[in-house]
């Protein structure tokens, strides 16, 4: 039962963490950077040391690697302010790490509506 119990505080924790980093970047990072971020997750590691940020962006590919730049410097400021927002014994260590799923998403539902559109197009098959 003990292990539930810290299991679902590491979740909430992170959850909080999730959404005081976004309303940081949104309402105080100022750099040009870091624009159109979203915060999709955190995954925290046991001890609060270290925690994964999951980002997306609309920013397309070739602007990618700014906006992980941006973070990243921003990284340190957001940790200083989440130590004063978030009540944890640890405040952790920030990495950001730039979340495709959404990417990828769109990218499946535009293959589909290709094929969709493909199997629309050619006539049907009446051998059968």
């Amino acid at each position: 039962m003990t292990a539930n119990k810290s299991f679902s505080r590491k979740d909430r924790v992170a959850e909080q963490i999730r959404r005081e980093v976004a309303e940081l970047i949104r309402s105080e990072v100022k750099d040009p950077r870091v624009g159109m971020v979203s915060i999709t997750g955190v995954e925290l590691t046991p001890d609060y040391a270290h925690a994964k940020v999951f980002y997306s962006t609309l920013a397309d590919g070739e602007h990618q690697p700014a906006v992980q730049k941006g973070l990243d410097t921003a990284a340190g400021f957001l940790r200083r302010e989440l130590f004063r927002r978030v009540r944890v014994h640890t405040t952790p260590q920030l990495h950001f790490v730039h979340d495709r799923s959404l990417e990828r998403g769109a990218d499946l539902s535009k293959l589909i509506q290709e094929a969709v559109a493909i199997s629309d197009q050619t006539p049907a098959d009446d051998a059968s």
